[in-house]
């Protein structure tokens, strides 16, 4: 039996400014348009996805009580050297990861997850150096 596959498009770039919305809320939406779900052409085994610029990652409104009660594990690989951080200390420090481990973490885990977050570029503040792909915003919905 012979099959096709549709060639992908080209990606677009999309612009979604988190100042003011929920970390999921903006995940959500980059997550999808990273997998390329809104696309006609989707495939689940192509790279069909866009490019995704999230702007004031710094100004995401947390829930009250999250910040304190999720945290961040990593370890170095020695014994007993666990390290552990909560989300506001996260967001003081470098508010670029929680957002990009949020998206991260909305994706599936295949081999495609690592190229689709090469198209992923989060920034704190509101300038981003993708000005010349024009970009076109998205907005989320309250």
């Amino acid at each position: 039996m012979k099959t096709s596959t549709i060639k992908p498009l080209p990606p677009k770039w999309i612009l979604i400014d988190a100042a003011g919305q929920t970390i999921g809320k903006v995940a959500v939406k980059a997550a999808s348009a990273l997998r390329g779900k809104n696309k006609v052409t989707f495939s689940p085994h192509l790279l069909c996805g866009d490019h995704v610029v999230i702007i004031n990652a710094a100004q995401v409104k947390l829930p009250p009580k999250k910040g304190l009660r999720k945290t961040y594990h990593r370890h170095t690989g020695f014994p007993g050297n666990m390290k552990h951080a909560s989300l506001t200390l996260m967001m003081e420090k470098k508010p670029t990861f929680a957002v990009e481990n949020a998206v991260k973490g909305m994706l599936e885990a295949n081999r495609l997850r690592n190229s689709m977050l090469t198209r992923l570029h989060v920034y704190a503040d509101a300038e981003h150096p993708y000005a010349a792909q024009k970009p076109v915003s998205v907005s989320l919905s309250r």
